[in-house]
């Protein structure tokens, strides 16, 4: 029997497709960002491995106006579960899918069979855009990873983003934006180093803390949509829901206002608010978690929400299992309840739950993906948060700091 010929990842409609949409781009990001972006004028006919920080939704496109050629991202299964319109962007971009907050073998092999074929590749190492304007947690994965491949490093850093457009809001504000190759990493400079050292160069060049950097990012709404990020109030020093509105958020327990100024600080309206930040609330809100025994909050819902519960058939569809239902996070477990049926989630069975976009959160249990889609000001960060300080605490590791972002 002959053997059937694999066909290549990297297509020529891709070069045609970037070509295309090039201008349009670059008109969009410049009237919608504010961001300037550097030609990296050194690429020359080589493929690169780019790691940048993620700050926006559009990254992908500032990092595509930098390049020459096709770039290939790698991207979450989520975009690749939409139906047609996954098979478009597949067909049109052809990027590289991975399986967030998971130990994936096939994207690894993916980005081998790319670079082997000469394309470039572009990944966030992060996993997750920012919430607070610093640099997520980076999985040391990453430095085996460029070993691999072994494409010269460039590193790509996008600096305003987050002043612009936070991940937890759904407005963009007027400001700067920059992105540029700051650093290219040769591999016969890293193949030498230890993963540790690979690993420790890549966090430092990419690292960014924009909650304190300065900067105006003017917009009436500036603080909308802040309880996508927050569920632990400073001053009841305990769980709370939030409210905001305008420039504003405030605490449904304690009744206190927090307003969130252009230059991206803090205030409290009418007392001492004690963080200055968006990172040191969030810090505080990590530090509040990483304290807690989960298991004193077995029999009471910490908070309930109400959510559309899919099932996510990857790389395929995304099928309702309840259009509403009512969801009950506890220190052990997720109840979904629709309007004939539940479903638990317990925490020992549950294999990963990961953030993604503003504010969804998919569950990964057995062979299953479930995603939890709540309304406007749905926080989902609580119950990767919570989930992941249940597995350290199990595990006996109550000192460990990752909450799953």
């Amino acid at each position: 029997m002959a053997k059937v010929k694999k066909q290549k990842w990297t297509k020529f409609r891709h070069k045609v497709v970037r070509n295309i949409i090039y201008f349009p781009i670059l008109f969009y990001t410049r009237l919608a960002y504010g961001i300037k972006v550097k030609k990296f004028k050194e690429q020359g006919k080589r493929p690169y491995l780019i790691l940048l920080n993620h700050q926006t939704p559009f990254d992908q496109f500032f990092c595509g106006l930098a390049f020459k050629g096709p770039v290939y991202y790698m991207a979450t299964e989520d975009i690749f579960s939409m139906g047609w319109i996954s098979k478009l962007i597949k067909y049109l971009l052809a990027p590289i899918p991975i399986k967030k907050q998971t130990t994936d073998v096939k994207a690894v092999l993916n980005c081998l069979r790319v670079a082997k074929e000469g394309g470039t590749i572009a990944i966030a190492p992060e996993g997750n855009r920012t919430y607070s304007g610093k640099t997520e947690y980076i999985n040391p994965s990453i430095a085996p990873l460029i070993k691999k491949l072994k494409l010269p490093v460039a590193i790509f850093k996008i600096e305003g983003g987050y002043g612009v457009e936070p991940r937890w809001s759904d407005v963009k504000r007027k400001g700067k934006m920059t992105a540029s190759v700051t650093r290219v990493i040769e591999p016969e400079n890293y193949l030498e180093l230890s993963d540790s050292e690979l690993y420790k160069i890549v966090c430092d060049e990419l690292f960014v803390n924009e909650s304190e950097t300065g900067g105006f990012f003017y917009h009436k709404k500036r603080a909308e949509y802040l309880e996508r990020l927050f569920y632990v109030c400073p001053q009841c020093n305990s769980f709370s829901n939030f409210y905001s509105e305008n420039a504003k958020v405030e605490c449904k327990k304690c009744g206190k206002k927090v307003e969130y100024l252009p230059d991206k600080r803090l205030r409290g309206v009418g007392f001492e608010f004690p963080f200055t930040t968006v990172n040191e609330w969030y810090e505080y809100q990590k530090s509040f978690v990483n304290k807690i025994n989960p298991l004193n909050y077995q029999n009471e819902p910490i908070f309930t929400d109400e959510i559309t519960l899919r099932e996510v058939i990857p790389y395929k569809k995304k099928v309702v299992v309840f259009k509403r239902a009512k969801v009950s996070l506890y220190g052990d477990k997720i109840v979904v309840e629709g309007s004939v049926a539940s479903l638990n989630f317990e925490f020992d069975n549950v294999l990963a739950i990961s953030v993604l976009g503003r504010n969804k959160a998919n569950v990964y249990i057995g062979d299953k993906l479930y995603q939890l889609k709540g309304g406007k000001r749905f926080n989902a960060i609580k119950f990767a948060n919570l989930y992941y300080r249940y597995k350290n605490y199990k595990k006996g590791d109550e000192n460990e700091q990752f909450l799953g972002l």
